[in-house]
C-alpha cells in the first residue's frame, strides 16, 4: 500500500498542437493509504485519464506522480505495483477461478504454500470458494468481476486498486452487494481503493471521499454529506442529488437578503462584498417544506403535478416563471391547487458567479 500524490499534474492528448486541448488541467491531489475514494463526474471529464497515468497507461505531460516519496512518474505499470479493475472485466476463461487468482502470485514466483494459502482466504472473502475448479468463462459477469479484483487482493504489495466503471455491465441489485463487498475489503484489508464513475449514487454509497471533476478540473473534494449539504459550485450542485438542487438566479437586497423574482429570502451568507450581478440562490428540494400559511422565506406557488415514488413525494409548483420542485414524505397530505412552501435560510445556498460565498 501506498499514498499517492499528484503534484502540478496536467495532460494534453495534443502537445505539439498552437493551442493543445487539456483533458486535464493542472491540478495536485492526494489520496492517504487504506481510503476508500470515488473520481465522479461525466463521461469525457477527465477521470479515466487521471486513473491511467496513476496506474503508468499514460506519462502526464506535466508534473509528478508519487507514491509516497517516491517519483514512480516516469516508471511502467507493473514497477508500480497496481492492480487495475475495468468496466469489463479481463480474465483468462480457459484458466479455473483458483488459477486466476493464483496468476500474479505465480508470475511473481511465490512458494505453492502461499500461493494456496492467501487465493482461499481471498476466495472466502469474495464468496468464489465453491467456483475455484471452474472455468473461469462459464461464469456470471459480476462473479468475474469479482475474479478481477480478487487479483489485485492476492497481492500484498499493491499500492492500490483502481477500479474504471467496474459495475456497468452489473444489474442493480448485484451493484449494490458488490459496492458492499468492496466496503468489507477495504476493512479488512486497509487496501486503497479508487472507483471511477458517472453514477452519483455509485460515489455516495461506496466512498468515504468523493472528488468531483468537472471538464478536465478538480471542482470538489469532500464526503458524501458535504457534497450534498454545501456544494462548492452550481455544478456539483445540479451534478449532486436527485433531483438536481433548485438554482435561480438573485440580486442582492442586503447583507443577508436576496431577491428571487417578487419574492425576499433571508440567507446566512455574508453577500456584503459581491456584486448583485452573478448571484444564484441554490436550495436542495429534500430542505423545502410545505407550510400551512404565508410567512418568512415562503412562496404561494401553484401545484403542477404530485409524484409518488412509495417513499416519497415530489412536487412540482410555480410561481409565474419561477419553477419549484420539493421532496417531501409520502404521508403528507399536498394541496391539489395552492401551496405554500418554505426556503429556510439555513439551507439556501449563495453563488456568485457559480461559486459558493
Amino acid at each position: 500500500m501506498a499514498k499517492i500524490r499528484l503534484d502540478n499534474i496536467a495532460h494534453t492528448y495534443t502537445p505539439k498542437a498552437d493551442n493543445p486541448l487539456f483533458a486535464l488541467k493542472q491540478m495536485s491531489l492526494s489520496w492517504d493509504d487504506g481510503g476508500r475514494y470515488a473520481l465522479l463526474g461525466p463521461s469525457g471529464c477527465g477521470k479515466t485519464t487521471m486513473l491511467n497515468i496513476m496506474s503508468g497507461l499514460i506519462t502526464p505531460s506535466h508534473g509528478k506522480v508519487m507514491f509516497d516519496d517516491r517519483d514512480v512518474t516516469g516508471l511502467i505499470t507493473e514497477e508500480r505495483n497496481i492492480a487495475q479493475v475495468f468496466q469489463f472485466p479481463v480474465i483468462y476463461g480457459t484458466m479455473t477461478v483458483y488459477e486466476n487468482l493464483a496468476f500474479p502470485l505465480k508470475c511473481r514466483q511465490f512458494p505453492e504454500d502461499q500461493i494456496d494459502k492467501k487465493v482461499k482466504e481471498v476466495s472466502e472473502i469474495l464468496n468464489l470458494q465453491d467456483f475455484l475448479k471452474n472455468r473461469a468463462k462459464g461464469l456470471t459477469a459480476d462473479q468475474k468481476q469479482l475474479i478481477s479484483l480478487g487479483r489485485g487482493l492476492v497481492r500484498e504489495d499493491v499500492a492500490a486498486i483502481l477500479m474504471d466503471e467496474p459495475l456497468t455491465v452489473i444489474d442493480p441489485d448485484l451493484k449494490f452487494r458488490l459496492r458492499r463487498k468492496l466496503k468489507e475489503i477495504n476493512a479488512k484489508y486497509k487496501t486503497t481503493l479508487i472507483y471511477v464513475t458517472h453514477d452519483q449514487n455509485e460515489a455516495m454509497t461506496f466512498a468515504d471521499n468523493i472528488m468531483v471533476m468537472n471538464q478536465g478540473e478538480l471542482v470538489q473534494t469532500g464526503s458524501p454529506k458535504e457534497l450534498f449539504e454545501k456544494p462548492q459550485t452550481t455544478f456539483v450542485g445540479y451534478f449532486i442529488g436527485s433531483p438536481a438542487m433548485n438554482i435561480y438566479e438573485c440580486s442582492a437586497s442586503s447583507s443577508n437578503e436576496i431577491t428571487v423574482g417578487s419574492n425576499t429570502f433571508k440567507v446566512q451568507s455574508n453577500i456584503d462584498n459581491t456584486q448583485s450581478k452573478g448571484l444564484k440562490l441554490g436550495i436542495r428540494s429534500e430542505y423545502i417544506t410545505v407550510e400551512n400559511s404565508s410567512g418568512e422565506n415562503t412562496i404561494e406557488a401553484d401545484v403542477n403535478e404530485v409524484e409518488d415514488f412509495g417513499n416519497y413525494k415530489l412536487i412540482t409548483a410555480s410561481q409565474g416563471s419561477l419553477k419549484v420542485i420539493a421532496k417531501v414524505k409520502r404521508e403528507l397530505d399536498v394541496p391539489s391547487e395552492k401551496i405554500f412552501l418554505k426556503f429556510p435560510s439555513q439551507h439556501c445556498c449563495i453563488y456568485e458567479n457559480d461559486k459558493l460565498i
